[in-house]
């Protein structure tokens, strides 16, 4: 089932509890991230999200620890939805990285 208006849609991914903001807040609350971008990929349903997460947490470890890191902060949140693409970095990597 696809939600029709932009409205609907809104009110698919409120009511699942799943939302760009609440990821954020997760994050931040969570992993101590200093930069949350979160990008709804699915048109609004709140289904696919990409990402792209900062946090010193992230130091020193591989790619995969940072995504086992990410996912156990959001457990609940991955469950709900179809597609989660995390993109890690350390504060140090995101200066070296981020559009100037």
């Amino acid at each position: 089932m696809s939600a029709r208006t932009d409205d609907e849609a809104a009110r698919n991914a409120a009511s699942s509890g799943v939302t760009p903001e609440a990821i954020k807040q997760k994050l931040v609350e969570n992993l101590g991230a200093t930069h949350v971008e979160i990008e709804d990929m699915s048109g609004g349903c709140g289904q696919m999200f990409e990402a792209v997460i900062v946090s010193p947490q992230f130091t020193k470890k591989t790619t995969l620890a940072r995504h086992r890191l990410v996912n156990a902060a959001l457990k609940e949140e991955i469950a709900a939805i179809h597609a989660w693409t995390p993109k890690c970095y350390t504060p140090e990597q995101w200066e070296e990285k981020k559009p100037q």
